[in-house]
């Protein structure tokens, strides 16, 4: 993967030093190769994902919605709405359920220790153990 991704590097610069300044293709060859460090990393790391299909479903909701939050009451709400789905959004990408983290944590906060609140994040938050009826 990575000699066809050098080649690919060689191909737009190559050919990138054949176009005008002006020509529409030259300016996406240069966004392409201002980003290459950034572009590379996914043969170093195999997590990375080359497009940003994941964060552009994440926040579809969020943009699909988008004339209803003019009705959320004040700026203040808004900023509410947008903490909130931040939360939501970021337990479903640790793979929790959201609403079952937020009702756990919001009824742990009052007596949760502050130097502790880390514990509550959804990477480290551990599900309440449900008790076992006896049949």
């Amino acid at each position: 993967m990575a000699a066809l991704v050098a080649e690919l590097e060689a191909w737009l610069r190559a050919n990138r030093a054949k176009l005008s300044a002006k020509a529409p293709v030259a300016g996406a060859i240069d966004y392409m190769l201002e980003r290459w460090r950034a572009f590379i990393l996914f043969l170093d790391d195999g997590h990375i994902c080359l497009s940003n299909n994941a964060a552009e479903r994440a926040i579809r909701p969020i943009a699909v919605g988008r004339r209803n939050w003019t009705f959320a009451g004040s700026d203040a709400g808004g900023h509410r709405a947008l903490a909130l789905y931040t939360l939501i959004e970021t337990a479903k990408l640790n793979g929790v359920d959201p609403q079952i983290w937020l009702a756990d944590v919001l009824s742990r906060l009052p007596g949760h220790p502050a130097r502790r609140i880390d514990d509550l994040l959804p990477w480290n938050w551990t599900p309440p153990q449900t008790e076992q009826i006896a049949a």
